[in-house]
């Protein structure tokens, strides 16, 4: 399979052992107070000793209607952009924002995307990479329950995986996306060694399947999972699971935040070394068939 498409810098992969700090927050329709809770968990992260933060999906703000998620929607070379930047410069740590709304320059409706930032700790001014998330969430629930994430949001078409960061290769994913061990399998393969699923997770969904779909993919792409999570009531249509989770290559999770606390970071050490030892006593990717998977 190829999933080259996208990459930024794969091949250049940096071993050994690096702490990251993984968010838990409630974010509101208010960005002046997401942007404030941004600034203390990056603020605990550095207390922490890590070299890197990740944020939840939704970080910037979360709302209670397509339009009001239209409306709030950011441009990448704006000014909210630009802060979390600056944030991350100033304090000498890089950071994933795990979903931020961009708006889409072309769209005739109005869409948005909803987009995956990294920024790297040198000031660059700029997201050192953008993934644009692949599978959007629509249902139509028996009981009524209706989200229809596409009335908003316009898909993305390309696997990231940014290289050289402090983690080594890092795969981007948002949420939703985590239901398809395919994106998953073409990060791996794009050289990633750490994983990322940030989310909103809604509560009955993650009680069934939160911690299950993590670790497996975890388990199938023998990469560090890292899912920074929303929490708690955001508004009177929305409340997510939270559990920000930190998992290894072999399934085991390594770090993960109550639910009851709403801003929180976990911290653990991710060892490049480690997943190399589990890769060559297992080397499932060795073994694949693509010729057999194609749908």
């Amino acid at each position: 399979m190829s999933a080259a498409a996208g990459a930024v810098g794969a091949d250049a992969v940096r071993r050994g052992v690096v702490k990251v700090a993984a968010a838990q927050m409630c974010s509101t329709g208010k960005v002046a107070e997401n942007m404030a809770a941004i600034r203390r968990l990056v603020a605990r992260a550095v207390e922490a000793g890590a070299s890197m933060l990740f944020l939840p999906e939704c970080a910037l703000f979360i709302g209670s209607s397509a339009a009001e998620t239209k409306a709030a929607a950011v441009a990448i070379d704006g000014a909210e952009v630009a802060e979390l930047a600056t944030v991350a410069a100033d304090a000498g740590l890089w950071l994933s924002v795990g979903g931020v709304h961009t708006r889409v320059a072309d769209s005739e409706e109005g869409k948005v995307h909803n987009s995956h930032l990294v920024f790297d700790s040198f000031g660059m001014g700029s997201p050192l990479a953008v993934y644009h998330k692949a599978h959007l969430f629509d249902v139509d629930l028996p009981s009524g329950i209706q989200l229809h994430e596409s009335r908003a949001t316009e898909a993305g078409n390309k696997v990231v995986v940014v290289g050289e960061t402090p983690v080594g290769g890092l795969g981007l994913g948002i949420c939703y996306d985590m239901r398809f061990p395919g994106l998953f399998a073409a990060m791996r393969a794009a050289g990633a060694d750490v994983v990322t699923a940030p989310s909103a997770f809604t509560v009955p969904t993650g009680e069934a399947h939160w911690h299950v779909l993590l670790r497996a993919r975890a388990i199938e792409s023998q990469c560090y999972m890292i899912a920074a999570a929303q929490v708690g009531k955001h508004n009177a249509k929305r409340e997510s699971y939270g559990h920000t989770l930190i998992v290894d290559p072999w399934g085991k999770i390594v770090a993960e935040a109550a639910d009851s606390v709403v801003e929180d970071i976990v911290v653990a050490d991710i060892d490049l070394d480690y997943l190399d030892s589990v890769r060559a006593s297992m080397p499932v990717f060795d073994h694949l068939r693509p010729e057999l998977y194609q749908m």
